[in-house]
């Protein structure tokens, strides 16, 4: 695979995001808003990179939030429409959103009840919304099921409030991961036959993120079918959203490591200069196996190896590889698919420093690094 640039000029451990790729997929989600109407908002818990929202803002109208600094990051620095969410606000950020958000989803009716004087005593125009649960599940890892069992995110048909409806004028669900077209659709129906009364009602949608638009299987022509089928079913919903934070970087990035030393314990181990905790948390989390240029599964090719990560925790590993030739002290890797959910969830643990970002510029085959972390990062989040 041609990435573009050469992996042993850059100084590691760094992510790379390209611009092309990137621009790649602004393209394809953009063909769904000019087809559709819809407008697609940058959910912040997935890409925050905002060295490259210039480019973005192209092709987005906003971003989406879940706390008072991703809003104000997004106000700030993208512009367009903010959206917030959260599960519960507190007194101190409600008063800073009224500075950052125009979109209030809140997460129950008590949060209303307890917000709303506040809303509408604002000096903006701001719209507020509900967060629904349909209870019907499409994800099938539970730690990100959003319908879950004793879900606590969103309002139930049982506990929906019509009598609690006066300044709320959009409703928001999210309830899919890295899904397809049909998920969005059966989802879809479960919510229009649930809360279409209600639906009738608003003046926007939110259907969330979890949409993996740009995947190169995913079915962009029923996409627009179904959000163009909503919009004839449902002709009082002006503004209709999707907020995708994975779509908008899938396959985009890279993460650059350095083979430090090579070890043996019932067979070879490669220690890298980057960690999965810290660095590459899903693999841990999720569980995620992340590609390597040149890389396979164990056994595929000659030399196998087991790459593990820098800090203390025993299972800091990335999993076990195989190459066509042996690793060497030195050696570069190239972790692909790495620019979302990486810099926006990656940590200090051990004292770790943090990848350096760099942008590849394929017009004129260079790279931009934009932020190198250093030993003041790590002590000023602590105290």
């Amino acid at each position: 695979m041609n990435i573009g640039f050469d992996p042993n000029t850059i100084e590691t451990p760094a992510y790379v995001i390209d611009m092309g790729l990137l621009e790649r997929n602004l393209r394809i989600l953009d063909t769904v808003q000019q087809r559709t109407n819809a407008k697609i908002l940058l959910a912040l818990k997935g890409f925050a990179t905002y060295s490259t929202f210039p480019l973005v803002r192209k092709y987005l109208h906003g971003t989406c939030a879940s706390g008072i600094h991703e809003a104000r990051l997004g106000h700030e620095t993208f512009g367009g429409e903010t959206h917030v969410y959260s599960p519960a606000y507190t007194d101190p950020e409600i008063a800073q959103l009224l500075h950052h958000a125009d979109h209030f989803s809140f997460n129950s009716f008590s949060q209303w009840r307890r917000y709303r004087p506040v809303i509408q005593a604002a000096n903006r125009d701001l719209k507020c919304g509900i967060r629904i649960n349909p209870r019907h599940s499409e994800v099938k890892v539970a730690i990100y099921d959003p319908c879950a069992s004793r879900s606590r995110l969103g309002v139930t048909l049982e506990q929906f409030r019509p009598d609690e409806l006066d300044g709320i004028t959009g409703l928001h669900f999210h309830t899919l991961c890295e899904l397809n077209a049909n998920a969005l659709e059966r989802t879809l129906n479960v919510v229009t036959e649930k809360f279409g009364p209600y639906i009738q009602q608003m003046e926007w949608m939110n259907f969330g993120g979890g949409h993996h638009i740009t995947r190169e299987d995913y079915d962009v022509d029923h996409l627009c079918d179904i959000l163009n089928n909503f919009r004839k079913q449902f002709p009082n919903i002006r503004d209709l959203y999707l907020e995708p934070g994975e779509a908008i970087a899938l396959n985009t990035g890279y993460l650059i490591a350095t083979v430090l030393d090579i070890i043996e314990s019932d067979g070879p181990i490669a220690i890298l200069d980057t960690s999965a905790t810290a660095h590459m948390p899903d693999i841990l989390e999720m569980p995620y196996r992340p590609q390597i240029i040149g890389g396979a599964n164990p056994n595929e090719k000659t030399y196998c190896y087991r790459l593990g990560g820098t800090t203390c925790l025993a299972g800091d590993v990335i999993g076990d590889y195989s190459f066509d030739t042996p690793l060497e002290i030195g050696s570069k890797l190239v972790f692909q698919d790495m620019a979302h959910y990486t810099m926006v969830k990656n940590t200090t643990f051990n004292g770790a420093p943090l990848p350096s970002i760099a942008l590849f510029h394929p017009s004129t085959k260079t790279i931009e690094v934009v932020r190198r972390f250093s030993y003041e990062d790590y002590r000023t989040r602590l105290s």
